[in-house]
């Protein structure tokens, strides 16, 4: 019980000698990791359903937006490695997501026929 009461006065000495600024964009960068982990979340639960291994459309939106997040954070922390990881991932992510839309727009003028057998 005596860690707590330390652990406590650390959180505050910290929290109360970070900069506004830094806070927040600590709060963006966990808002964008949550929302880049809920890929692999919903992956899961639609390849559980299924009972196969299955991509869907969602993944690629959580990614991309997870993803453009991660990259605005890696910017502000001005990490190149960090910086250099999301700005490709962020080309497949909107790779795909056009693909996606293609796809869309292909079956809505030409018909279901059309739409490629995966």
């Amino acid at each position: 019980m005596d860690a707590f009461p330390a652990l406590a006065a650390k959180i505050y000495t910290w929290w109360s000698s970070t900069a506004t600024i830094d806070i927040i964009w600590l709060g963006i960068g966990l808002g964008a990791q949550l929302m880049f982990s809920m890929r692999f979340i919903v992956q899961w639960i639609v390849s559980e359903r299924a009972q196969q291994s299955i991509v869907p459309e969602a993944f690629w939106y959580f990614s991309f937006m997870g993803g453009a997040s991660l990259f605005a954070y890696a910017i502000y922390r001005m990490d190149p490695v960090f910086i250099l990881g999301q700005g490709t991932g962020l080309l497949i992510y909107a790779r795909n997501i056009d693909l996606i839309w293609q796809t869309k727009r292909d079956t809505t003028i030409l018909g279901e026929a059309t739409r490629p057998q995966i």
